[in-house]
């Protein structure tokens, strides 16, 4: 305990110590949201894998999905760097970063506003941000509660205010280069934990193959006379392994705290660098906490709820509290380094975008338009401080709301995770991403796009999910690309010298 304990101190003083030194560079809207858009290659690469991935994977997901489909769960973590990782920095990466830089965009929901030139879809857009970011942050805390309570015997409820209180404060206090920074100190800890975990709990099981021929002994759970495939590469129900790939994987294109590291990379050479590093870091620590899920049967059967559903937060936990204290102590730590970057990353996602795009929505003008009017030098400054204050005030307020979720969460946190980034992804994944290759995407088409990923889930989840909310979130991700198409070619088009002057900036 004492161990746990020092290496737990050590932890928060270094993040706090972090924002502490970062305060300079927070005094700007530019700065606190975007690190002046000066972020390195490591720090971005690393910022994206750690707000990718956190307690979700490493307890929800990892331990839901790792019993439904055994070692075929790694396939997961290997799309998640494939496609979530190597395939978003290609694809998105260098043009997200010209294409915001030149209209001046912070945030996505702006991005929506400037680039199809209506406000009202930067409204739209920053309210459906917030609103479902946050079960996303309810789902980060209750998996990193679990595991804190294994670890330190503390209740459930003081880990969830301790988590957000820390958060709240270097975050508040430096901005987003605090973030960034932290998240590589976080990263390294991830990485090294991960091998050090998968490695500690396969030794409880006689090793690698001992563990594997275990897997492959084990009955099918539909019928006890059969063996259920766990140890086969493609597992027994490969059709919704595929449904939660591309929920997992694609819908990082569409999540606004991941798009928004590519607004602030230095530039296009650290774009090349970063996707390297991003796509190691995403095979390792989302390839290695699906491998560890995919054993979680060897230790037992997990709790049974009150309405009789099998606990799968508990089966990744019950897979550690047997490991010797040092190990749980890094365990603790691998979980709290994942779960503080992404908290971070979304509540300063969430405070940004309603600060920018709701409170104070500036009159944007494309480059090379002239703005009506003229603002004092010292007017401005004094607004841009204004913005800073009211998002460290709306960073309280998102955390208030999010532990208010998660000390009374309605569901699993797999289930939690596929409504928020079902209705996110499904709603800004296709016109985000058209919207930077095609000058044809139209204003209705996004609007189109917002009603369907936001309709389609909120829709399921009314009629009780009769879709799995993993297989609802994945159809509204792959459906909205149809949709913008489709809307684009029967709607009125945009202005065309509008839109050539925004494609300016790949020439």
């Amino acid at each position: 305990m004492i161990i746990k304990i020092l290496l737990t101190i050590i932890f928060f003083a270094v993040m706090l110590g972090v924002g502490l030194y970062s305060r300079k560079q927070a005094a700007s809207v530019d700065g606190f949201v975007l690190g002046g858009r000066s972020v390195g290659p490591w720090l971005t690469a690393f910022a994206y894998g750690t707000s990718y991935f956190s307690a979700v994977v490493f307890v929800g997901y990892a331990g839901q999905f790792g019993w439904k489909y055994g070692l075929s769960s790694t396939w997961i973590g290997i799309g998640n760097a494939v496609i979530g990782s190597l395939l978003a920095w290609i694809l998105l990466g260098r043009r997200t970063k010209l294409m915001t830089q030149h209209i001046e965009s912070r945030t996505m929901p702006d991005f929506f506003g400037t680039r199809f030139g209506d406000q009202g879809l930067r409204v739209a857009a920053s309210i459906i941000a917030f609103v479902f970011l946050i079960p996303y942050t309810a789902g980060v805390y209750k998996g990193i509660s679990t595991l804190f309570e294994m670890g330190f015997g503390i209740p459930y409820e003081y880990c969830v205010v301790i988590m957000a209180i820390l958060t709240a404060v270097y975050v508040i206090l430096g901005g987003y280069k605090a973030t960034a920074m932290n998240d590589f100190i976080q990263g390294i800890i991830m990485l090294f934990g991960i091998v050090v975990v998968i490695a500690a709990v396969l030794n409880t099981q006689g090793g690698l193959n001992a563990a594997v021929e275990k897997m492959a002994a084990l009955p099918a759970d539909d019928n006890p006379a059969t063996n259920g495939g766990f140890a086969d590469l493609f597992g027994p129900d490969p059709w919704n392994l595929l449904g939660v790939v591309i929920l997992t994987s694609l819908g990082t294109w569409g999540l606004p705290q991941m798009v928004g590291k590519f607004y602030s990379i230095t530039d296009e050479s650290a774009i090349k660098r970063g996707t390297i590093i991003s796509t190691l870091f995403a095979l390792i620590v989302a390839g290695g906490c699906y491998f560890l899920g995919g054993f979680g049967r060897l230790f037992g059967m997990p709790p049974v709820l009150p309405n009789g559903k099998l606990a799968f937060d508990s089966i990744v936990p019950s897979m550690l509290v047997t490991l010797p204290d040092a190990i749980i102590a890094l365990v603790v730590l691998l979980v709290l380094s994942a779960s503080m970057s992404t908290l971070a990353s979304l509540v300063l996602t969430s405070s940004s975008t309603m600060t920018l795009d709701l409170i104070y929505r500036d009159k944007k003008s494309l480059p090379g338009e002239v703005e009506d009017g003229t603002i004092d030098d010292i007017v401005s400054e004094k607004i841009e401080r204004r913005k800073v204050v009211v998002m460290r005030v709306l960073i309280v307020f998102f955390i208030v709301i999010s532990l208010m979720i998660a000390l009374n969460p309605p569901t699993f946190i797999a289930q939690l995770m596929g409504i928020s980034w079902g209705a996110l992804a499904g709603a800004f994944l296709a016109p985000f991403m058209l919207g930077l290759y095609w000058r044809g995407v139209t204003t209705a088409s996004v609007w189109a796009c917002f009603i369907w990923g936001v309709g389609i889930t909120v829709v399921n989840m009314l009629l009780g999910n009769p879709i799995n909310p993993i297989n609802c979130g994945a159809i509204a991700m792959v459906g909205g690309f149809p949709v913008v198409w489709i809307v684009s070619l029967l709607s009125p088009k945009m202005n065309r010298d509008k839109v050539d002057t925004i494609f300016q900036c790949y020439k």
